[in-house]
């Protein structure tokens, strides 16, 4: 299993980091995992996690809840930081008119940064998305040059299909569990097979039937057990897939090869 979204750095793992990601990695068959950066402390815990563990790479990135307080310089630390070899995405970033927790032309304004710097770099972006559904879609038509992945979808099928004919990814949470989620499975069932990707964002969103409890990697088998149910293939086929496409989408087996000859 690939998680391709979680927040190992969180505090609520403070206790028993080190414990519970060695059991990932060698008792449940996770494979790799990406830890995501929100604002500059934690985009340099995650890279500090990918040095310790080889399993895990880093994102960077000002999510929106944070935009409100970047620093001035910030696009000037992450373009630093893209340069670290197991930094291999741009995010989480976006917008969240949910809970609003930074000025929405704030937000749209960092978004916009973030997406320039992916422009320039050639990296390719994870999208946070709450209620700002065309908003976000059409920030990234905008940089037709950027490719991402919107994490825990939450819109519709015909913004599913918008983002799957631009090339766009999109991944799924333990929400497809929750018996209150009506169209997150139509849009499983309609994802292209190479565009679709798995996630936990630990510790948040744990599957069914242990929604509630800190969430970690292993959940992940019951959010791809959903998953095959709905496009009627089995789990192994599903962690199959979504392995092979978050891989290519982060391109690690590129930046193995690279270590190979370095």
């Amino acid at each position: 299993m690939f998680d391709s979204h979680a927040h190992y750095d969180d505090r609520r793992f403070d206790d028993d980091r080190d414990s519970v990601l060695n059991y990932l990695f060698t008792a449940k068959g996770v494979e790799n995992i990406i830890n995501i950066g929100c604002d500059m402390e934690t985009s340099r815990s995650s890279i500090e996690l990918a040095e310790k563990y080889t399993q895990i790479y880093a994102s960077v990135g000002v999510h929106p809840h944070d935009a409100k307080s970047v620093p001035m310089n910030y696009i000037s630390q992450l373009k630093k930081m893209l340069e670290h070899k197991k930094v291999v995405a741009i995010g989480e970033i976006g917008l969240d008119f949910h809970y609003d927790f930074s000025p929405r032309d704030v937000q749209r304004l960092i978004f916009k940064e973030q997406m320039q710097l992916a422009e320039k770099t050639g990296f390719p972006v994870i999208i946070h998305d709450r209620e700002a559904h065309m908003e976000c879609i059409d920030m990234t038509l905008s940089f037709p040059k950027v490719k991402g992945v919107f994490h825990s979808y939450s819109g519709s099928v015909e913004s599913a299909r918008i983002l799957l004919k631009a090339g766009w990814y999109i991944s799924i949470t333990g929400v497809v569990t929750y018996k209150n989620a009506k169209t997150l499975p139509e849009v499983v069932a309609m994802i292209d097979e190479d565009r679709l990707m798995v996630e936990t964002d630990s510790p948040y969103l744990t599957p069914h039937p242990f929604r509630g409890q800190r969430n970690d990697s292993s959940y992940m088998e019951h959010t791809i057990k959903k998953i095959a149910e709905i496009r009627g293939v089995t789990p192994e086929h599903i962690e199959k897939i979504t392995t092979e496409n978050a891989r290519r989408f982060f391109r690690i087996e590129e930046k193995n090869d690279h270590y190979l000859h370095c």
